[in-house]
This record gives C-alpha cells, structure tokens and sequence, in this order.
C-alpha cells in the first residue's frame, strides 16, 4: 500500500464493535482555515468544494462499500481494484486527500533537494515543468485531474486523468494533483481553467510534496 505524508483517511474507531462492520472513511482534516489560501482559492469555495462535494464523495463510498469485496479494504486498494461508481468515489476520496493536503497559506516558491533535481531532470528546469503541468490541465477535456507522479525509480511524468482518475491505477505514486472539474474553480474563476492553474502554484506546499517524492512505497 502507498503511504503518503499527512494523508490519513481512517477506520471508524468502532471498527471491530458489533455495530460497524466495514471501513469507514472519513475526509483528511484540512491543514489550514477555510480561508487561509484566498485569494487562490476563496472560502466559499472551499466550503462547498471540501465541505459538500468531498464529503458526499466520502459518504457515498461509505455506503457502496457495505456488503461488497471492499467493506474492509484499504483506500488505494479500492481505488486499484474497484470499478464504477465504487471507484468513482474512492478515486475522488483519494484524489481530494491528496489535492486539499498540497497546499499551505505559506506557499509557493520552488520544490527543493530531491525533488527539484528530479524535476530539472526530467523536464530541464521548474519552468518548464510548470508550462507544461499547465498544458497538461488546461487541455484535458472535460472533468479530472493533472498529475505530478512517480514511478518505482523515481522518475518523474506528468500524467492526465479523466474524472476520477489517478495514476496509481497505472502503477505510479501520484505526489501532486491539480483539480480541474469546474466545482474546483468556477465560483472563484469562472470558465478561467488558466487562471486558476496558474494561481495554484502561489499555494503549494513543497515540502509535503517533496517528502511524497522521497517517500517510498510499502
């Protein structure tokens, strides 16, 4: 299983009790205010983007899981193994955790140490790799994400998911998401997709980022 800094979705604390008898998932406690990170993204769109889409995620994979093969498996297990709406939201449940824990009010600037290297290796200088994670979001058709991920060696590839994609289903250990369904952005940029990739990178919060990189699988 993929372990992930400051990722934590958890059993119910009841997990063995008479009365629960499958996984509970529950959302990543936010690692700022609700509106801390404005003006990039407002607390009114983290009310409703953290507050009611990312909770229904959570409460629907709650309810789909009971009786199924996955009531007791772990996250990414399910988000591997699962398909339709079982993995709509178990996809949309990790890709969340990971996005809302990318970011800090105190944000920004570049990725250091192993990471920056890795990225001026892979794409020759930060730049570059911004212009092209941009590209990569803004051109994606319709719903979903763009991913910074890594293989098992630690090489670096920028990834596109429709939906409720991410790039563990293809083997690789996805360490940065930019959400780029419109109920991530719409009430702040409206159909300004650009935008608001743009404005992202002022929030990111590289040393979670960096220690995904360096973390390795387990």
């Amino acid at each position: 299983m993929l372990m992930y800094l400051n990722l934590h979705t958890q059993r119910n604390d009841n997990i063995n009790s008479k009365n629960s008898k499958s996984m509970k998932f529950e959302k990543v406690p936010l690692p700022y205010a609700p509106d801390a990170l404005e003006p990039v993204i407002s607390k009114t769109t983290i009310e409703f983007h953290y507050g009611k889409h990312h909770q229904a995620y959570v409460d629907n994979l709650n309810r789909l899981i009971v009786g199924t093969e996955f009531e007791n498996a772990d996250l990414e297990t399910i988000v591997k193994e699962s398909d339709g709406a079982i993995f709509n939201n178990a996809g949309q449940v990790l890709n969340h955790d990971l996005y809302f824990t990318s970011f800090s009010p105190n944000g920004g600037g570049k990725p250091k140490d192993k990471l920056a290297q890795a990225i001026d290796e892979q794409f020759g200088s930060f730049e570059k790799f911004q212009e092209l994670f941009n590209e990569a979001g803004v051109s994606l058709f319709g719903s979903g994400w763009v991913w910074l991920a890594k293989d098992g060696d630690g090489k670096l590839s920028i990834e596109k998911e429709s939906n409720a994609g991410n790039p563990i289903r293809k083997g690789l250990t996805p360490i940065l998401g930019f959400d780029v369904w419109e109920h991530a952005y719409y009430l702040d940029y409206q159909n300004r997709r650009a935008d608001h990739l743009k404005e992202l990178w002022k929030i990111i919060n590289w040393d979670v980022v960096g220690q995904r990189y360096e973390l390795k699988a387990v």
